[in-house]
Parts: C-alpha cells; structure tokens; sequence
C-alpha cells in the first residue's frame, strides 16, 4: 500500500468459523464459556477448539497487551502481507522521487508525478467506499494489487531499457493511483472485521506501525539498493512485494457482502455525506484531516529536493532522512498501542497536528543533515499520532453499515487532498523558493487548527 494512512487503510469472517462480530465479542468479553454449544466436560467443547474456531491460534491466546489484536490469524494474516508489501512500496518511493529529480532537476515536476500518483483518490475513493459496502473486499483488494503489481514491473523494465521519461512515470503513478483510490476504502473497513470491537484501537495502532516500520526499512533499503541495482531494480523488488499481501489475502476467511441494487449507487454515495456531515464530531474529524492533508503532507513529496539541493546529500541520504520520519511514525504508533484508548482525544488530535505542522516549519529552514533528520523523526511521530487517533475515533462513530462510505470520505480528505497540495507547491516553487512554500503552507494550516480548536466546543471535549 503506498499511502499512510495511512494509514488508514470490510466483509466479514468466513461462515465455516464465526458469522458476525457479535459473536466474536462475546468470546473475548464474556468468555470462551458463554458461547453457544460449548461444554466445559466435553470433548467438543474445549476452549482451544472454539479459539480455533474464532482464529485465535493456541501459542497466541494470550500475547501482550500491545500487540493482542495479532492473536487473530485473519489479522495475522493481513498485517504480515501489507508490512511485505509496504517495505516494496517505500522502496520504490524512494527510487522514483531521486528518478525524477535526476531526469527533470525540477521540484516542480516532484509536485506534478506526487499529483499523478495520488489525485486518483479524489476523484474515486467515494466510489470505491460505496463499493467497500457492498462486495468481496478480498477480490476487489487481490485485483487492484495484482495491478499495482504489474505497474512495478513496468516501471522496473523502463528504466533498466532507459526508455523511462518523466511523463511515463506520471502516466504510470496515476495508474498505480487509480488502483489504490479503489483499494483504500475496503482495506480500512476491513479492519474493524478482522479483530473484536474492544481491540480496534490496537488493530490500527498495530497497521500504523506495520506501515511505519516499513517507512524505516523501506527507503533505508531503497537507498541501498539504488547504490547496488540501481532505481530499475527498486521497482522490480516493489513488484515481487505485492506477491506477499496477495498470498496474505488469498488466505483469508470471508462470507458474502450485500449486493447493491441497480440504481442506487448515488443514493448510497449521498447517504455516505449525509451521514458523516449530519454528525458534527464526524465532520470536525473530517475537517482536521483535510487541512493537514492539503497543507502539511505534500512535504514528503520534496524530500528528494531538500535531500540534494538543500542538504547536498545523495540517494543515501534520502533514504536515511525517509528512515527517519518512518522511525518517528513507528515509535508514535507504538506508543498508542501501549497505551489504548485515551481520553480527551480531540485535544489530543490538534495538538498533535500542531506539532506535526511546527516541525515542518522548522525543517525547512535547517541546513544540518542531523538537525533535518530529527525534526523529519518528530514530524513523522506528530503526525501518526493525530492521523491514527483520527481513524480510531472515526471508526468508532461510524455504524457498522456505513463505515466503508465514512472511511471513503475520510480517505478523499486525507489521501485525495495532498496531490493538490503538491501540485500548488510546485506551481508556487517558480516564483517562491521550495522551503518557503512548503513552510508558508504549513504556517496556514497551523493557524486553520488553532481557529477550528477555538471555535468548536465538540472539537475540544471529544473523547
């Protein structure tokens, strides 16, 4: 997967084992006892059969309290493939960022293939959640990384031809894009179906450090690799990853999803708005994101550029400074993962944005390799601290029925909106230097939180 949000980023578990959550609630809240049919004297009835049954394995029924979610096979299953499949992705980031700017010399092309890559989403992640809601996720998720696969490959064979030209990575980014906006709402409402209710919160702080772990190992491997294979052979590995989450999802147990009824797709993607923007808790949430996702994440997109021009370092060195925004995201991953679910949460997604926007700020205006890639370590722990508090506090106000349509349009507002933002900087780059644009943009959404903190009382006393 090569977006955060991540993270971010349906059905539920196959009828030969348990038929809805409920039931998988009752194991883990009540206890294996009270489970219909089962007899503590019986040889049927033993609570290792009915574990099994839940996929709970033996060796894993009682694991630490921070990673418990793992305990899940289904969950096992789908966290192993995508950290697999992420380590690809960032890897191939890395390689195709240094690519462009070694072809173009242009920070402003930087913004125009980040916009190719990710505008897809905008336009069709509220299509793919009202798809979320109503078909196999399984399938839908093996066909679009089965074409992100091949896009890899076609990338990778390109540039060991050294036929690759600026417009064909774009060309092929968007591809890449259109496949991930169809992706993205099914793989974050897949989650709350793999694990019980009660361990949502570890489950997604859990996908947040496997896809943070993967932003150290990723790009620092990338780096590596670029020195040994060069960038070709970066996006040949990125597309023998995608083998693992489709292995991973292959394997996993599903029942049948509710057909949609003809003529209905934009009644259902209506309801989807009306819905989340009829809850103002929702809507804050929604609006938090969509500043930080305009104004702030497009910096990553000019890493390449403040790696060689500002910090005269080569594709090592980005890899080292990606290394260690993954590093931070990771460590804030953990941390929420150790510690549950908090309280005050509201608060806490905007002072964590606040520092996540401050920490941009002053980066740009460093020129020490060592001070760049400590602050890029407290940008990446700020920012996975807000963006996985937002998805846990947006999946739990979600109803059961609704949360492909509501992760939709979190997932347009937090991976629809940086494209533009890239492309905005990049246009701003011919009559501003980079580091004042991304700057400027992070001062305005520094600002924009205070003023929507300020303003909504929902905001500062949501729990």
């Amino acid at each position: 997967m090569p977006h955060p949000a991540s993270a971010g980023a349906c059905a539920i578990l196959g009828t030969n084992s348990l038929s809805d959550n409920q039931e998988i609630e009752s194991i883990t809240s009540h206890g294996l006892q009270e489970m219909p049919g089962f007899s503590g004297s019986g040889p049927e009835g033993t609570a290792a059969s009915t574990a099994e049954e839940a996929g709970i394995s033996a060796g894993t029924s009682s694991l630490p309290r921070v990673i418990i979610a793992l305990r899940h096979r289904d969950f096992r299953l789908f966290w192993s493939g995508n950290f697999l499949s992420n380590i690809g992705t960032w890897m191939q980031n890395v390689a195709q960022g240094w690519l462009v700017l070694e072809l173009t010399n242009s920070p402003f092309w930087l913004g125009v293939v980040s916009f190719a890559a990710t505008f897809p989403i905008l336009l069709l992640a509220l299509v793919g959640g009202v798809i979320a809601d109503h078909v196999d996720k399984r399938r839908l998720l093996i066909y679009t990384q089965s074409a992100m696969m091949v896009f890899a490959f076609m990338m990778a064979a390109l540039a060991y031809t050294h036929h690759i030209k600026v417009w064909g990575i774009a060309l092929l980014a968007m591809g890449t894009g259109i496949a991930m906006a169809l992706t993205t709402p099914s793989y974050q409402a897949l989650v709350p179906q793999l694990v019980p209710r009660e361990e949502l919160a570890n489950a997604i702080a859990l996908n947040a450090a496997q896809f943070n772990m993967s932003r150290v190992v990723g790009p620092t491997l990338g780096g590596f690799a670029m020195a040994l294979v060069g960038v070709s052979g970066n996006f040949f590995l990125n597309g023998l990853s995608y083998m693992a989450v489709i292995i991973a999802l292959s394997r996993i147990r599903y029942g049948s999803s509710t057909q949609l009824e003809e003529g209905q797709f934009w009644q259902k993607l209506k309801q989807g708005f009306r819905y989340v923007f009829g809850h103002e808790e929702m809507k804050l949430l929604v609006w938090l994101s969509a500043i930080s996702s305009l104004l702030a994440v497009p910096y990553l997109a000019f890493a390449p550029y403040f790696a060689r021009e500002i910090l005269h370092t080569n594709a090592r060195g980005l890899g080292i400074l990606m290394a260690c925004s993954g590093l931070g995201a990771f460590l804030a991953a953990v941390s929420i993962a150790f510690q549950g679910r908090g309280k005050r949460r509201g608060r806490f997604v905007v002072f964590s944005g606040l520092g996540f926007y401050a920490s941009i700020i002053i980066f740009t205006f460093s020129r020490s390799f060592k001070l760049s890639c400590a602050l890029s370590a407290i940008a990446g722990y700020c920012m996975i601290l807000m963006v996985a508090t937002l998805n846990t506090l947006l999946q739990h106000l979600a109803e059961d029925e609704m949360r492909g349509r509501v992760m939709s349009i979190y997932s347009t507002a937090f991976l629809g909106l940086p494209p533009i933002g890239s492309l905005s900087a990049g246009f701003m780059t011919h009559y501003i230097s980079a580091p004042h644009a991304i700057a400027g943009m992070s001062a305005v959404a520094f600002a924009a939180t205070v003023a929507l903190f300020a303003g909504k009382k929902a905001l500062r006393y949501l729990d």
